[in-house]
């Protein structure tokens, strides 16, 4: 009878588990590549902090760093809306996304849609430099590939904070 308990939990824990690594893969998959706005160099990360559908809270655990400075972000079910800042000098000092740069007095969170960028990829809007500047330097992307445009924040923004 013993046995038989102990033989019904363990099944039950391995399908538990099991559907926990079966719902993981279910999540989509983003790649995300960080480029300098003013030069147009790529950049490498030291950090993502992510954000879905509007929400507060911030998922610095969701992306995984590649050797490239890049990210494999891995989102949840239901995620159809994200917000993503880049930190660097591995610290929580962040870059001042060239998505909402023109606005210096108060930038704003810009919201890109999931399904778009698994579609056919995302390239945000660079306001770090003049269009005829940001032209130059557009890179392409792909599906499932989010390219967004960075530039570190004067002292001034920084003290703002």
């Amino acid at each position: 009878m013993v046995s038989r308990i102990g033989r019904g939990l363990s099944l039950l824990l391995c399908m538990a588990a099991l559907s926990g690594v079966l719902c993981a893969q279910a999540g989509k998959t983003i790649t995300i590549r960080v480029v300098d706005g003013k030069t147009g160099k790529p950049l490498a990360a030291s950090g993502f902090l992510v954000r879905i559908n509007h929400e507060e809270t911030v998922h610095a655990n969701w992306v995984v760093e590649n050797e490239d400075g890049s990210g494999k972000l891995t989102l949840p079910e239901g995620a159809s809306l994200l917000s993503i800042h880049v930190t660097y000098n591995a610290s929580t000092l962040t870059y001042l996304n060239c998505d909402s740069a023109s606005e210096k007095a108060n930038p704003i969170d810009r919201w890109y849609s999931i399904p778009e960028i698994l579609a056919s990829g995302v390239v945000v809007p660079n306001s770090c430099v003049k269009p005829s500047s940001a032209a130059k330097f557009r890179p392409g992307s792909k599906p499932g590939e989010f390219v967004i445009f960075v530039r570190r924040k004067t002292t001034s923004e920084q003290f703002r904070e």
